[in-house]
């Protein structure tokens, strides 16, 4: 009788087993399914608010500039800051030019004589006011060119809490745009909180850029296409 109950023992504990090493695996491939597909659906999540916040590879193409005479803001391009005149698409009917150089393009446009007053104090010299900036490797050079062609400008060096020291050029073109020449690539970019990547493209110039390493350049912050 005790032989029974042992052999009965054994036959219910060959069963369990048995049983367990059925139900073992597909209780591993369910979660494991279920793991997968959680993780499948959090990357969908992430990939979604990337693509929300992605925006198509960018660059400054141009600027574009309302002129009371487009030969004079030629020769200011061209002579002073060094644009290359460069030709237009003739669909284009109407008195203007193309300029190129470091990157950028400069469109002028005539402006008609009812919308000269549209444009800016040609006397007016406001470093807070709009303006746009190139960045200049010799700051002495560029000002003896200003000397040079009597152009009225405001010279400026401003340091920041580091004691990183900036330097600036401010004068306007020939119908009041503002333009600073300066040293800024001696202020690293700093991302703050920005939602996107910074993206350097690899035919042009950049400015240095501060990673969350502490390294320059590089693909932690600063995405190099």
């Amino acid at each position: 009788m005790i032989l029974d109950n042992k052999l009965l023992y054994v036959k219910n504990d060959f069963i369990y087993l048995y049983l367990c090493l059925l139900v073992y695996p597909f209780l591993c491939f369910t979660l494991t399914t279920i793991c997968t597909h959680m993780e499948k659906t959090e990357d969908q999540i992430n990939g979604e608010e990337k693509q929300e916040h992605a925006l198509p590879p960018m660059a400054l193409n141009h600027v574009s500039r309302l002129c009371r005479s487009v030969k004079e803001s030629i020769d200011f391009y061209v002579k002073v800051l060094g644009f290359v005149l460069i030709q237009r698409p003739q669909v284009l009917h109407f008195d203007g030019a193309w300029l190129f150089n470091y990157g950028v393009g400069i469109h002028l446009v005539q402006a008609k004589e009812e919308d000269y007053c549209r444009l800016p104090d040609r006397d007016h010299l406001d470093p807070m006011d709009n303006h746009i900036s190139f960045q200049c490797e010799d700051m002495e050079a560029m000002e003896q060119r200003l000397k040079d062609f009597n152009i009225k400008y405001m010279k400026r060096t401003i340091k920041d809490e580091h004691g990183t020291a900036i330097d600036q050029l401010f004068f306007n073109d020939p119908d009041g745009f503002m333009i600073e020449i300066c040293n800024c690539e001696n202020l690293k970019l700093v991302p703050a909180g920005s939602l996107g990547q910074i993206k350097l493209p690899l035919d042009r110039h950049n400015p240095p850029v501060e990673l969350a390493n502490g390294n320059h350049g590089g693909h932690d912050l600063a995405e190099l296409p």
